[in-house]
């Protein structure tokens, strides 16, 4: 298998479904995928948590992980903050769909052997919308990541998101969408529960299985 990255172009029977309407279109007119891009049809809710997170959420967000992983629920994150990475080491233990957006380019990108081993199985596709040369993340780059992943997933949860920060500004566009948003039943996720924000529980993973 081929780690180089293939290009596809709005016009490209691959590009994802859900940017093909003009906004999505002008916003990511290529994206570019290593790994299965069938991957691209499933389900996926997609997964945020601010850097700064509370203890108790951290617990809650590693449980909800697991919930997600051996209910074989379809992920799509940028898995970028340290609790998104522990998260994304969670998920790669077990056998659902993951799909992995960095903010940069992912021409030649170097990955580790785990993540190779799950890509070449076909249950993880690593998709960005950013050139080769842009090799490290931004603010922008990344506001602009967390757009992609939303507007890829069917419903968003996020387990903090700190009050004032980018992850606020971008459950209000989540929410401005019109799409589902999910998070934590707790006094600290007060501000994006009063947004719209619904409670993410065991419930609401057996629905998503």
């Amino acid at each position: 298998m081929s780690f180089e990255g293939t290009v596809i172009d709005s016009a490209h029977p691959d590009y994802p479904v859900a940017l093909r309407d003009k906004k999505g279109h002008a916003l990511f007119p290529k994206v570019w995928a290593v790994g299965n891009v069938a991957l691209l049809e499933s389900r996926l809710i997609g997964f945020f948590c601010s850097v700064k997170c509370p203890g108790d959420l951290i617990l809650r967000t590693y449980d909800m992980a697991r919930a997600l992983r051996d209910a074989g629920v379809p992920v799509i994150s940028g898995f970028h903050s340290p609790i998104e990475k522990d998260c994304f080491d969670l998920l790669l233990k077990g056998s659902q769909p993951i799909i992995f957006c960095p903010a940069r380019g992912i021409q030649n990108m170097r990955f580790g052997k785990s993540l190779k081993t799950n890509i070449e199985k076909g249950r993880v596709l690593v998709l960005s919308p950013f050139e080769g040369k842009i090799r490290r993340p931004t603010s922008q780059i990344s506001e602009r990541r967390n757009r992609f992943v939303g507007a890829l997933a069917a419903a968003v949860f996020v387990s903090y998101a700190e009050p004032g920060g980018k992850i606020e500004e971008f459950c209000k566009h989540i929410l401005q969408s019109g799409k589902l948003l999910y998070t934590f039943e707790s006094f600290h996720n007060k501000p994006i529960i009063d947004m719209g924000a619904k409670p993410f529980n065991a419930k609401t993973i057996a629905q998503w299985a």
